[in-house]
């Protein structure tokens, strides 16, 4: 009796160990249970950790609530302003309803996926070429609201899109970096030509400040022939103003009997001869006096001579003065 009695309590035990195990099940922190019973959606939604189903009656599905990160295979299309490109999304992703994403769609990875595809195409032939390439973040929005419409109603929630890479072909790469390389140089000319402006009033500021004082002229000069003669150079150059040659020219008297020289000319207009004028002929009009030349400008020319003559020495012997050399 007593026997039989024990049997059978290990039977039970043994019978309620086996519907235990059958029936006890483990949902992790990630993940929601959702329950069928007899195909029959139950509306509890089985949180994390330790529940118990029916073993027959009950099943329990677990569905994972991690965000997905999902690739989007490499779509070919033809943009607005016709250009064949290559583009690649991720998708980022999540189940926000565990008993929809069972219910509502068989397949909701693969559901999304293929919306992520048709989408992404429909925003390549909607989209022009420097949109893909300079203007993203808009293109992703826009994705975004394309796919996160209709995977609200999978359960479904659209965390992000993102456009990974877009694949030119090689002409328009070609054709892309002439245009750019042609932008740069268009940038530097302009660059240089405002440079030339700037310095060009600054030169403009200095000659008025130099014409002014004219021993300035002369400090100037002084200074570049010190720049030069410092890098040890074997060979001088004085700068001679013209107008000091021009002065010493008009200067030098002209020796009894000479020829007359016909002086060059601007084109345009007729050449002035120095001797008097030949029996018979018309008479030619004089070439006009120049202006009286001021005393500083003279000054300044005499500080000069002065001073290419203490730096070179004295070549040329200076003519002799005569009554109608100025002084």
């Amino acid at each position: 009796m007593i026997q039989e009695l024990l049997m059978a309590v290990a039977g039970a035990a043994a019978a309620t160990a086996v519907y235990a195990g059958a029936a006890a099940r483990v949902v992790k922190q990630y993940e929601r249970g959702v329950v069928f019973r007899f195909g029959r959606l139950r509306d509890e939604v089985r949180p994390p950790g330790f529940t118990m189903i029916l073993p027959i009656a009950e099943r329990l599905h677990k569905v994972n609530m991690q965000i997905v990160t999902m690739p989007v295979p490499a779509q070919e299309g033809i943009t607005r302003d016709n250009v064949t490109v290559r583009v690649d999304a991720v998708v980022y992703f999540k189940v926000v309803d565990a008993a929809d994403a069972l219910v509502a769609v068989e397949d909701y990875r693969f559901a999304v996926s293929q919306m992520s595809q048709t989408s992404l195409r429909s925003i390549i032939g909607k989209s022009d070429l420097d949109d893909l390439l300079s203007n993203r973040e808009k293109l992703n929005q826009g994705l975004e609201l394309m796919l996160d419409s209709p995977a609200m109603g999978w359960g479904v929630a659209i965390d992000r899109v993102e456009i990974k890479d877009v694949s030119l072909p090689e002409t328009m790469k070609r054709s892309m970096a002439r245009q750019a390389e042609a932008d740069r140089e268009r940038r530097a000319r302009v660059i240089n030509a405002d440079a030339e402006l700037q310095a060009s009033k600054k030169l403009a500021e200095a000659a008025g400040v130099m014409s002014a004082q004219p021993a300035a002229l002369q400090l100037r000069l002084l200074q570049t022939v010190m720049a030069v003669s410092a890098e040890k150079n074997s060979t001088l150059v004085l700068p001679i103003p013209v107008e000091l040659l021009r002065f010493l020219e008009r200067a030098a008297p002209m020796p009894a009997g000479a020829e007359a020289v016909t002086a060059p000319t601007p084109a345009g207009t007729e050449a002035v001869t120095a001797g008097p004028p030949a029996a018979g002929a018309e008479p030619v009009a004089a070439e006009p006096v120049p202006p009286p030349l001021g005393e500083a400008y003279l000054k300044g020319l005499g500080d000069a001579a002065e001073a290419v003559e203490d730096l070179t020495g004295a070549s040329v012997e200076p003519s002799p003065k005569t009554d109608d050399t100025p002084a």
